[in-house]
């Protein structure tokens, strides 16, 4: 169970712990976020709430105050003692780079408010770099790392891989669906809800995913998975991944499938890897996406001002690049 507690200012928070109410704690893992400040930060439209590494709103010396508070809070919504595992919720570069705030992550897991921590870089694509430095600089205090990945999606998350695994940082995966698409229930133009969070996506996105959906689906048939179970074994075929986070969207329309019969269809995921390296290799072939667009975090496209999200690349960050095979304007900027 993941929350977050920025997600409707607490409210998902709330939501997940009238869900867990009479649940064993041991039948669940509790993932939690913090990182956005909602309580003393001004929300800025579709920007949202500002890092609490905002110098507007404090400086490193209260970083671990704020964390504590911060976890404190989510945990009282939720109804539970401890997170299985907290997350340091879309960092900017501060986040990434501060050595407060890395020890004041660690200074929640001492004090039994969560069992790991870790790191989840977002919400857009990209912080390849800042988080490969992240893990170079704390991989020893750091459990976890969530990305996004997925056999349409395979460019940039995978540049991230050996470098958690060099520092046995276990990795989560997100939007292991693709916008919904290994699910099997969106179509060539549909039409989706007005607030629908995939709207930033480019025009045509569906039919194009499509497309190469119908090459993969053998992969599937073989291996006797589902399209949504082929993407989740392709993603843990990757040896620093050990968990994956497909999002569960109840689509509009009268063919939409209901939330219950995903769950149950995840659910039924073999627990036996079906997909060998060459599989997972020719999966990425098809979805190779190398390029296809801007990318947040330390950029060598980045100009003017550092926002919440981007800012330009340093020369710490290249030879990071170096370290791993990754040369910025060539890995790293979108190429048409």
């Amino acid at each position: 169970m993941l929350s977050a507690d920025a997600y409707g200012q607490g409210e998902a928070d709330r939501v997940l712990g009238r869900a867990l109410e009479g649940v064993p704690r041991e039948d669940y893992s509790l993932v939690g976020a913090v990182g956005h400040d909602f309580y003393e930060g001004e929300r800025d439209g579709p920007k949202g709430f500002p890092r609490f590494t905002d110098p507007d709103l404090r400086g490193p010396d209260d970083y671990a105050g704020y964390l504590r508070m911060a976890t404190e809070s989510s945990l009282e919504r939720i109804g539970a003692d401890s997170f299985d595992l907290l997350l340091l919720h879309n960092p900017d570069r501060t986040g990434y780079s501060s050595e407060a705030v890395w020890d004041g992550m660690a200074a929640l897991r001492e004090a039994g408010l969560a069992t790991r921590i870790g790191v989840a870089p977002g919400p857009a694509n990209g912080f390849t770099l800042d988080l490969i430095s992240c893990l170079e600089r704390f991989g020893d205090r750091i459990d976890w790392a969530m990305v996004i990945l997925n056999p349409l999606e395979p460019w940039p998350g995978e540049l991230c891989l050996d470098a958690a695994a060099r520092h046995e940082v276990k990795v989560l995966t997100r939007v292991v669906d693709y916008g919904g698409l290994f699910w099997g229930d969106l179509r060539p133009g549909m039409e989706l809800a007005r607030t629908d969070h995939r709207s930033f996506r480019p025009a045509g996105w569906i039919e194009a995913g499509l497309e190469k959906l119908e090459r993969l689906r053998p992969f599937a048939e073989r291996a006797d998975l589902t399209t949504i179970q082929l993407a989740c074994q392709w993603n843990l075929a990757h040896p620093a991944v050990e968990c994956v986070a497909p999002t569960l969207i109840q689509e509009v329309g009268p063919d939409a499938r209901p939330i219950e019969e995903k769950r149950v269809e995840l659910a039924a995921l073999p627990a036996e890897q079906r997909i060998g390296s060459a599989e997972r290799d020719e999966i990425r072939a098809i979805g190779d996406n190398t390029g296809s667009m801007a990318l947040k975090g330390a950029n060598p496209a980045h100009e003017g001002a550092e926002q919440p999200d981007r800012w330009a690349l340093n020369e710490d960050l290249v030879a990071v690049g170096a370290r791993w095979g990754i040369e910025p304007r060539r890995d790293l900027v979108v190429s048409g």
